[in-house]
């Protein structure tokens, strides 16, 4: 399958692609975010789950070191991981994966499921593209390659 790829300019178009995935995900769906730090995939988190939980000032703290930030929505529970400290896919029970796959999961790092990453998840590659000089790293020009949901996005 070949992505669909996407010039995200500002940290606004960011957000924009963010809320139109969360007004296709349902549950069940796994957004699988990658990208090198400095990507924008907490930009994209942030506003998905304000969207999909309809709460714009909704605090959206990184679960870099909790691994796991679980929200009430009105579709139902949605589970920001970050899985960079992940030691290995194993872990993932102890956190509650297996539960989580009942709602909506939001996961950066997802390169740590190894055979774990869920066969019909969209997988969100964000990154920056150099040379553009923007003064705050948030607001960068990006590239965003999606893959999966084509019936949907």
């Amino acid at each position: 399958m070949t992505p669909r790829m996407l010039r995200l300019e500002t940290r606004t178009d960011t957000e924009a692609l963010a809320r139109k995935v969360a007004a296709h995900a349902r549950p069940g769906d796994t957004i699988l975010l990658s990208g090198p730090l400095g990507a924008g995939k907490s930009v994209f988190a942030r506003a998905f789950l304000r969207t999909v939980c309809d709460d714009p000032a909704l605090d959206v703290p990184s679960p870099t070191f909790t691994l796991i930030q679980t929200y009430d929505s009105p579709v139902g529970p949605v589970s920001h991981f970050d899985l960079w400290r992940l030691k290995g896919p194993e872990a993932l029970e102890e956190l509650g994966w297996d539960d989580a796959r009942t709602g909506i999961i939001l996961a950066e790092w997802p390169e740590r499921l190894e055979d774990l990453t869920p066969e019909d998840a969209l997988h969100i590659t964000l990154k920056p593209i150099p040379g553009t000089g923007a003064p705050d790293a948030e607001d960068l020009p990006r590239e965003a390659a999606l893959m999966g949901w084509s019936d949907r996005l």
